[in-house]
């Protein structure tokens, strides 16, 4: 079998994904463990992972919900809130399974209300987490209502990134669900403490997607998608071989009312399927000899832990994705329901 039927990669990570709590994690987990060794798990639940013990806690019940036999492995994050202290981060570093601290602009997307108001009020807790070698995840947008929602990047760059990056210089961040060329050149051009992981929606589609056949809640995330020339842009920087950018599904599911409705969530669910449509997006480009490094090595390096030595393989053969997946006692629409892919897990 032929490199262009067949691949093999070191075995991948998702440096970003929602899995939720309770009796849906055992329906959505399994799509995750069965394609990626390790996962950073956002703390973004009802109410928020604050603290160690909560995060104990929680990984404790993603362990319970995985399949037998399975060996992955979730990478536990805090919710930055105004009320965390430097302490705090000093037992996430001790803990050894708290990875990160995830910085939400309060009410920037789903869950996102314990958000800090304002980051110059958390500086000594980003200070520590300098200290302590604990990165910051933060999610890229601005919530002045006076911005327009696409430009919301872009603005939180100038507003927020830069004079972070100036004021801490020993702060690792990560730029997660980058969407914009902006986002791009800037992670080009700083040092390689800042990473940034890209999602299979943001280099699939732009912004026409949320408008054909009318209005399609089910490609409403936050931040939404582009324009075709900042998706371009993604695509570049994820193909380029960088290692600065790497694989962040950003997966989010939410029950098929809660997208239906009049006031529908944001986020799409990808788990079902991601590393298949990442393949799917390095092979029209003519990168799939880049997938791995994206994949399977940018991103555990950028976090100084060990790669992954066992390995997955992916066929070029045609598959359609569900209509409709299990969650809970509910329903899940994922991202390309009834879509035919080309790259198939084997």
């Amino acid at each position: 079998m032929s490199m262009s039927e067949k691949i093999s990669l070191v075995r991948p990570d998702d440096w970003h994904l929602h899995l939720r709590d309770g009796d849906v994690l055992a329906d959505i987990l399994p799509h995750t463990a069965a394609r990626f060794g390790r996962a950073i798990v956002m703390p973004n639940l009802k109410p928020p992972v604050t603290t160690v013990e909560q995060a104990r806690d929680y990984r404790q019940r993603i362990l319970d919900a995985l399949p037998a036999r399975s060996d992955f492995e979730p990478l536990m994050t805090l919710y930055l809130t105004d009320n965390t202290t430097p302490e705090e981060i000093r037992k996430a570093r001790r803990s050894g399974f708290i990875h990160a601290v995830k910085y939400y602009p309060a009410g920037a997307t789903t869950n996102s209300d314990s958000g800090v108001t304002d980051i110059q009020a958390v500086h000594a807790v980003l200070e520590s987490m300098a200290e302590e070698g604990l990165p910051l995840l933060v999610h890229g947008e601005i919530t002045d209502p006076a911005v327009d929602v696409f430009d919301r990047e872009a603005v939180f760059i100038e507003r927020v990134l830069l004079p972070l990056l100036a004021r801490i210089p020993a702060l690792k961040i990560v730029f997660e669900h980058i969407t914009t060329a902006d986002a791009v050149d800037l992670v080009r051009q700083t040092p390689e403490r800042l990473g940034a992981t890209i999602t299979p929606q943001h280099l699939m589609m732009n912004r026409n997607a949320i408008f054909q056949g009318g209005i399609n809640p089910h490609h409403y995330c936050l931040p939404v998608l582009k324009r075709e020339e900042h998706r371009q842009a993604l695509v570049s920087a994820a193909t380029s071989g960088d290692p600065r950018f790497f694989l962040g599904t950003d997966s989010a599911p939410h029950p098929r009312t809660a997208k239906e409705s009049a006031c529908g969530c944001a986020g799409m669910y990808s788990a079902h399927a991601a590393i298949e449509f990442y393949a799917q997006v390095f092979d029209e480009a003519g990168a799939l000899d880049r997938l791995e490094g994206f994949a399977s090595f940018h991103g555990a390096d950028f976090y100084g832990l060990p790669r992954n030595t066992d390995r997955i393989s992916l066929m070029r053969e045609a598959w359609k994705v569900p209509e409709i997946l299990r969650f809970g006692k509910q329903e899940l629409v994922p991202l390309g329901a009834g879509e035919v892919l080309s790259w198939r897990l084997l």
